[in-house]
Order: structure tokens, then C-alpha cells, then sequence
């Protein structure tokens, strides 16, 4: 379940139009979410709010055998549509987004001009800046976040963390990215052990900054009218760019410079785009040559509401390998109250929800009424399996206006200790 202060982070990407697919950072994001997820442990409880389009706290409480929580708080310069942070108002893959993540056409980046803004021959439009600080109690360890849009292709991120029982107290990380659409790069420094780290990721095929390219001129409204129109389900302006796919590659390198060490690793990611006629899938290829790790996975989009993952894991040294298999299934709950059983204006939404999920809107499973009510969603279930044996459950779902989920991690191994750790997470806001 994605937490409040992530949901606002993205919002915050969303409406300032930073494209947080191309990295190489999320090279592999949808393998992960279908294969990693993580299964909650004892009882926890979030409690958040934005109380105005800039600001938004939230509180939680846990209890895993010993009593702890955490106070969060957030600071955007960008205004932020505060109906749309309720519980009661929004769609469940609110929450719970997708795990596959549909890739959408490269658009260019924005135009400088876009940005400015003039009064009286001067120029005082500002960056949109995101702060967010996060005490985690008793432990009394404190996060922070600093986040800055420099320019339409640039953004800085720094992450700091305060504890007394780290090395000097804590450490930073700075991060400067870049994004040009056909290409990526992000440097950064860390204090841990002064590392110093280069990433990048480049998008074979049509550039969206050539002027021969059409997808050139579609700003970030055109490329939102791609999208069929959820009253009509036109399609009409769905593959316009005549590309059906993308093949991407991208690699990392870091040293220490206090330790004397260094990494490096490389991936390829192959996906499908809106355009194609098919099922979506991405397959990505990781290697880490260093430490003779290999990793391949391979992602589908089986239906409207099922998505299938698997991982193969091998290292070129010890030979050891791992599998796993995981999957992702949505329930929708029928008109008359009962699960499973839809009339025809349920199978209405289900096409028109097919539609959407078509033309790259991976957390648009509902319609617009959808969205105000949220009652055509039961829930969400989530599932993995490697070859020890261990097994990941996860059910995602909606309790009028409380958003829950709860989990098992299972060992199957085990003998009598069959079951590793039960969990159920509750979320309020408003």
C-alpha cells in the first residue's frame, strides 16, 4: 500500500511534469512491485491530512511487540488539489497503484518559457520545491527530504538522515537529475564513505525533440487527451506516434573514496507502448559484472485486471540461482452488492476501464463516477512464490472510509513454524 506522504510526492511529479519512468532508477519498477512487495508486520496505523494544498502531515502508530510511531511533515510551493487527499474520495489504486507500470510515449521536455512568469517587465515566478521531515519515535531518528525543480529538465533531491547509532550521526545524499526524454542522467555524493556515483539511461528509437518526430509538438495537455475520453472511449488520438515499443539501456558506476571501492552495473528494459494491439509486457536484463550477479525478469499484463511476473537470478561465480514468480489480481465488486457478479453497466466500465489501461493509464482502473464513490473495487490481491519455498500474500482493500491491508509471509518449509509473520495496515486521511 503506497504511503500518504509517497501518494503526495507523486502528485507533486505529476503536477510539475517530471517524468519518473525514465531512470534508470526504475528500470526494473514493475518486476519489483510484483515481486517485492513487502507483507505487514503486527498492527499498523496512518493517520494523514493536507490540510491545504501546500501542507500535509501524517501520524502513525505500530505495534510489532514494542510500541512505536512516527510524526511526518510536508511543504510543497506547488499547489496541490486537496480534494483529491481523502480516503472517501478517491479510487482505491489511488492507494494501491498498479504493479505494471504502462510506459507512455516520450514527450520533449518543456519549453523554457513556459516557466516564467512576468509582472512589471520583471520576472518572478519561483522552483517548485517539496520539504518533508519524518521523526520516527522512540528511536528519535529524524528524515528529511529536500526536493527542487531547477529547470524543466532538471531537478536536485537531497535525503538526510540523523541517528545517533549511524557513522558521524547520520549521512546525506544529494542527487542532481536530468531529463532530456531521450535520454537521462543523474549524478550523486553521499558522506557514507564519500561516494561518488553516475547513472544514466538512454531510449533507443524516435527522439521527441526532433522536429521530424510527432510527438514534438504535444505538450503535456496533448499528450493527456491521448487518453480516450472516459464518456465517449474514443481512441482517436491513441497512437499517433506509430511506435509500438521501446527498447532502453542504461548502466550505474560509484566509488568510495574513503573506502577505496567501487560498483558498476548495467540493464536493458524492453516494453511495450500504448500503441501496441497485444497484451503489455516489459522484460529487463540486469548485470552487476563486479559481483557476477544476473537477473532477468519478464512482466505481463495478462488481462484487465491480472498481471503475472517472474525473476531468474544467477551468479556467474557461486552458481547459485533463484526464481521467483509472483502475480497481481483485481476484484471488482458487482452492482447488487455481491462480488463477481456485474450487469451491464458494469461490463460497460470494465471496457471502458480496458480502454484506458490501453492508452497507458496504469492507476485508471475506474471511470469518473468511479472516482467519487469508489464502489466497483473489492480489492486487490497480491501473491509470490520463489523455489525455497517461502510465499508473500497480500490483500488490498477498502473499509468504507479506511483503506487496509493485510498480509502472511509463509514459509512452506518450515514444518510447524509454517508461518513467518501476519500483518494488517489501516490508512485514514483526509
Amino acid at each position: 500500500m503506497l504511503d500518504f506522504m509517497d501518494y503526495v510526492q507523486n502528485a507533486f511529479y505529476e503536477a510539475s511534469h517530471w517524468n519518473r519512468n525514465n531512470s534508470y532508477g526504475t528500470l526494473t519498477t514493475t518486476s519489483q512491485a510484483l515481486l517485492d512487495f513487502s507483507t505487514p508486520l503486527g498492527l499498523r496505523l496512518h493517520i494523514s491530512s493536507l490540510s491545504s494544498p501546500h501542507f500535509a502531515s501524517s501520524y502513525s502508530l505500530a505495534s510489532t511487540g514494542l510500541l512505536s510511531g512516527s510524526l511526518s511533515y510536508l511543504y510543497t510551493s506547488l499547489s496541490l488539489p486537496s480534494h483529491l487527499s481523502a480516503t472517501r474520495s478517491l479510487p482505491l489504486p489511488a492507494f494501491t497503484p498498479t504493479s505494471y507500470r504502462q510506459l507512455l510515449p516520450l514527450r520533449p521536455p518543456d519549453p523554457p518559457w513556459w516557466w516564467e512568469i512576468w509582472h512589471a517587465g520583471k520576472r518572478i515566478d519561483n522552483r517548485d520545491a517539496l520539504l518533508y521531515g519524518r521523526l520516527y519515535l522512540p528511536r528519535s531518528t529524524l528524515e528529511a527530504l529536500y526536493l527542487r525543480r531547477l529547470s524543466p529538465t532538471t531537478q536536485v533531491k537531497i535525503n538526510a538522515v540523523s541517528d545517533a547509532r549511524l557513522p558521524n550521526g547520520g549521512s546525506v545524499l544529494a542527487l542532481l537529475a536530468q531529463d532530456r526524454g531521450k535520454w537521462s542522467a543523474e549524478y550523486l555524493f553521499s558522506t557514507d564513505s564519500a561516494l561518488l556515483g553516475v547513472r544514466g539511461l538512454y531510449n533507443f528509437g524516435p527522439d521527441p525533440r526532433n522536429p521530424g518526430n510527432p510527438t514534438k509538438s504535444l505538450a503535456m495537455d496533448d499528450l493527456a487527451a491521448m487518453v480516450p475520453d472516459v464518456s465517449t472511449g474514443s481512441k482517436e488520438a491513441v497512437g499517433t506516434g506509430e511506435q509500438v515499443s521501446r527498447f532502453s539501456a542504461g548502466a550505474e558506476v560509484y566509488y568510495g573514496l574513503l573506502n577505496k571501492s567501487g560498483g558498476m552495473s548495467t540493464g536493458v528494459r524492453f516494453a511495450t507502448l500504448p500503441a501496441h494491439t497485444g497484451f503489455p509486457y516489459t522484460m529487463t536484463l540486469t548485470l552487476n559484472p563486479l559481483m557476477g550477479s544476473l537477473s532477468s525478469s519478464y512482466s505481463v499484463r495478462a488481462g484487465e485486471l491480472l498481471s503475472l511476473s517472474s525473476r531468474f537470478d544467477f551468479n556467474v561465480y557461486s552458481y547459485e540461482s533463484g526464481v521467483v514468480m509472483g502475480m497481481e489480481l483485481w476484484k471488482f465488486r458487482g452492482s447488487d452488492g455481491k462480488d463477481g457478479r456485474l450487469d451491464k453497466s458494469e461490463e460497460t466500465r470494465l471496457e471502458r476501464a480496458k480502454d484506458r489501461i490501453e492508452a497507458g493509464r496504469r492507476s485508471a482502473l475506474l471511470d469518473e463516477e468511479d472516482t467519487v464513490n469508489g464502489n466497483d473495487i473489492a480489492g486487490c490481491l497480491k501473491a509470490r512464490v520463489d523455489q525455497t519455498g517461502n510465499v508473500g500474500l497480500l490483500w488490498e482493500g477498502r473499509v468504507k472510509e479506511l483503506v487496509y491491508s493485510c498480509g502472511a509471509s509463509i514459509d512452506l518449509r518450515g514444518g510447524k513454524d509454517i508461518i513467518n509473520g501476519v500483518g494488517l495496515e489501516l490508512q485514514y486521511s483526509s
